[in-house]
């Protein structure tokens, strides 16, 4: 029989003893990756971290400026019910419309307002629109029975367009309320059904005299 050498280590399973150059190489990748790494995280870190001086995001735009100075209106004297509904028509405005802050008025807080600039103006107790009786009135005094209206959130509006605003007017309220809308704005009729909730709530309907365009 003879007798043959192993390698050094356990002849049953075949283990080898370490290598120590193996194990200083790897100490030395340890060493050298765990400095790489923080290094890599800082850079990350400074990369991400916001910027103090950057601009802020953006937010919505709040009330625009406008003037401190009265909003010329007329003041009719009013009395009995049309003073009654136009307290309640103005004690509900609100004191924004959109973005447009409420502004004084210089006269009758308690029938008119006013929002923004150019000021957009309310007034309750205002003389209501006659129709015309005969489809050929062309005298200017009434309201032609050919007229568009505006049905809009409940309220029969008429509208009168010039170069400088849109006039509208109530045709269906026991008070008539006005709301004048500078040509400054666009899409003019949404700014003046702004309102009309206010309307409904305060400024009971009615039927008589009303055209046919103003029913549902």
């Amino acid at each position: 029989m003879v007798d043959v050498d192993t390698p050094q280590g356990s002849p049953e399973t075949g283990e080898k003893k370490p290598d120590n150059t193996t194990r200083i190489a790897a100490i030395w990748a340890t060493a050298v990756a765990v400095p790489v790494v923080l290094i890599v995280g800082l850079v990350a870190f400074f990369m991400v971290k916001p910027d103090p001086e950057a601009d802020p995001a953006p937010v919505a735009s709040g009330p625009i400026a406008v003037p401190s100075t009265a909003v010329e209106v007329a003041a009719p004297a009013l009395t009995g019910r049309s003073a009654q509904v136009c307290l309640a028509v103005t004690s509900q405005l609100p004191t924004q419309i959109r973005n447009l802050p409420a502004r004084k008025v210089s006269a009758g807080p308690e029938q008119n307002a006013a929002y923004g600039e150019p000021p957009i103006t309310v007034s309750c107790g205002v003389p209501p629109l006659t129709m015309c009786t005969t489809v050929n009135d062309t005298s200017g005094t009434c309201v032609p029975l050919v007229a568009d209206v505006l049905l809009m959130n409940r309220v029969c509006w008429h509208y009168a367009e010039t170069a400088e605003q849109t006039t509208f007017t109530t045709l269906d309220r026991e008070v008539p309320v006005r709301v004048v809308v500078p040509a400054a704005y666009d899409k003019r009729a949404q700014w003046a059904n702004e309102f009309s909730d206010i309307v409904v709530e305060t400024d009971k309907s009615i039927t008589k005299g009303v055209p046919s365009g103003c029913k549902p």
